[in-house]
């Protein structure tokens, strides 16, 4: 990896750049404590950055034109402009703030690959990396309605604004710098040199459709009318604290709502942000197909390197790093971290050291989702026989989760069905199955653990059947409880059906022949407009004989 620079503001650069090797600090017996360097500043002793005059006219000169012509309209921006549209009408005659976020340091001067905020993202309708530090700020087009007036439930928003938009969309990010600025050649974080070629105003409106500006203007935006009273502000406290903070100082500078007030009317912004994506229109529908898609070839890569990973020390990570080479070709990367899980490490549910071998005889239960570059991802999970062939004991654990994935499905079709209800449509089949094999307490029927006061079946399945899916893997996790867990099944919803059984190598209370396998099936749901529930994931093998053909295929 090549050397940071120092910082373009650092008053030391110059001196670091062509002074000692060694730098002056409070130990050093030829400097005073009082020209001790600065921590923030000590990354520039080991800079090798020209600092002359002559070098910076130099290297701002001699560059070719940039291309001509603008980027054409994306796709997303007919449907991120509905959804803002959806959001102003909740809070009409308020300033509504969304923050992409900010860079964040992974170790020292480098930064994690950056991913903007999904309520960001849902409302501009970017993707990948676009675009740190930037700001969506819905400018109010009317006043605030009279005091004590609620807003419209999420569901109502498009009505409430009774067909007028009620704000303007403007979004504020930093634009490319020029050639012979300092930032071109010297700035690692937003330096062409070292990032690449950023855009420009004029680009970002023709891809978005929403007028831009510079992010430095945008506290003086914050800051407009807020002081008469005129506007309330709002923010996504949670995607940006230096802008939560910007926020709350302007509040404090116009004698605005402060402290639980203020935490109030975030929370309402963030919570209505998150339910507006409960609902997915067609164009998201379809970016999560393509992240379906992309993840089955992920699979399939993955089984093909099941050979090499049986001869390997780590081959769990062989399985891991198969599918990751996939979700970075096909897509922006992988939605979460993947979950390789052999044996008895199936057993725990958030296994994603993927640090252990892969034996024969054993089944890796694989959970894992390519996120594409619109940033919506798949979450599928498939339990894979090592060899190709389930053992009759793994057949039956196998099929017993894979009745429990078809009853909550069937239910999920149900009219009327409330998402909840799907969960208790798999524990049916969990605690029906358990009672079978005889791994209930004694005198405990399935329907006496499935009663609120029981629940002993939950001992080999503790996680919940489903959630939410789409930007987010667990997506949509702000939205109220009425909203979400309550709620009835309407077109638009995408969620995950995925039941499983656990049987720790170490519980004493199964037989042997169980201990140290675990089973999971992962779909993805959509409710189509018509009310009809599909798998996305239909064309990802899931039956005991589709899985052995599709293993055996592949690794043949």
């Amino acid at each position: 990896m090549t050397q940071t620079p120092d910082a373009p503001s650092s008053p030391s650069a110059p001196e670091a750049a062509a002074g000692p090797a060694r730098p002056a600090g409070p130990g050093d017996p030829t400097s005073g404590a009082q020209d001790s360097q600065p921590l923030a500043e000590r990354v520039s002793n080991r800079s090798h950055r020209p600092s002359s005059r002559a070098f910076r006219d130099f290297i701002g000169s001699g560059w070719g034109p940039r291309p001509q012509g603008l980027p054409p309209r994306a796709e997303s921006a007919p449907w991120a402009a509905a959804r803002r549209e959806a959001l102003g009408a909740l809070f009409p005659g308020e300033r509504l703030v969304i923050p992409a976020g900010p860079l964040r340091v992974r170790n020292n001067d480098c930064d994690y690959r950056f991913r903007p905020h999904s309520a960001f993202a849902h409302l501009t309708g970017t993707g990948t990396d676009f675009e740190p530090d930037a700001v969506l700020v819905l400018e109010p087009l009317s006043p605030a309605p009279p005091a004590g007036q609620e807003a419209p439930e999420a569901q109502d928003a498009p009505q409430a604004a009774g067909g007028r938009p009620t704000h303007e969309a403007v979004l504020y990010f930093r634009p490319r710098a020029s050639r012979s600025s300092e930032e071109f050649y010297a700035d690692s974080r937003y330096g062409e040199l070292w990032v690449g070629v950023r855009p420009s105003i004029e680009e970002v409106e023709a891809a978005t459709g929403v007028r831009c500006a510079p992010i430095d203007s945008l506290p003086d935006a914050l800051a407009k009318d807020a002081g008469a009273g005129a506007v309330r502000l709002r923010v996504v406290a949670e995607a940006d604290e230096a802008i939560a903070s910007l926020v709350m100082d302007t509040r404090r500078a116009a004698g605005l709502a402060l402290g639980r007030e203020a935490v109030e009317l975030d929370t309402r912004l963030a919570e209505a942000a998150s339910e507006l994506r409960l609902r997915k229109d067609p164009w998201e529908v379809g970016q999560l197909q393509a992240a379906v898609d992309a993840t089955k070839a992920g699979f399939e890569d993955l089984i093909r390197s099941i050979p090499r990973a049986r001869g390997h020390w780590r081959g769990e990570r062989v399985l891991e790093g198969a599918f990751a080479a996939v979700a970075r070709q096909e897509g922006n990367g992988l939605g979460y971290d993947t979950i390789a899980a052999a044996g008895d490490h199936a057993n725990t549910l958030h296994w994603i050291s993927n640090d252990g071998p892969v034996e024969p005889g054993q089944l890796v239960l694989v959970d894992a989702g390519v996120e594409v570059d619109s940033l919506y991802t798949a979450d599928v999970t498939r339990t894979i026989p090592v060899d190709g062939r389930f053992t009759e004991v793994q057949r039956r654990v196998y099929q017993a989760v894979l009745d429990a994935a078809d009853a909550a499905f069937a239910r999920a079709g149900e009219p009327g069905c409330r998402f909840k209800d799907v969960h208790a449509a798999a524990m049916e089949v969990i605690a029906a199955r358990l009672e079978e094999w005889g791994l209930l307490p004694e005198g405990v029927s399935a329907a006496d653990s499935l009663a609120p006061e029981g629940q002993y079946h939950r001992r080999w399945m503790v996680h919940g059947t489903s959630h939410h899916l789409g930007l987010d893997v667990h997506d949509c996790a702000q939205a109220r409880r009425e909203m979400y867990m309550d709620a009835a099944l309407e077109p638009g919803m995408c969620f995950t059906i995925e039941p499983g059984l656990y049987f720790r190598a170490d519980d004493l209370l199964v037989p042997a022949d169980l201990r140290g396998m675990g089973v999971r099936i992962e779909d993805d749901i959509i409710v189509r407009p018509d009310g009809r529930v599909e798998r996305l994931t239909q064309g990802i093998p899931r039956t005991v004989e589709e899985v052995e053909a599709w293993v055996s295929g592949l690794i043949a």
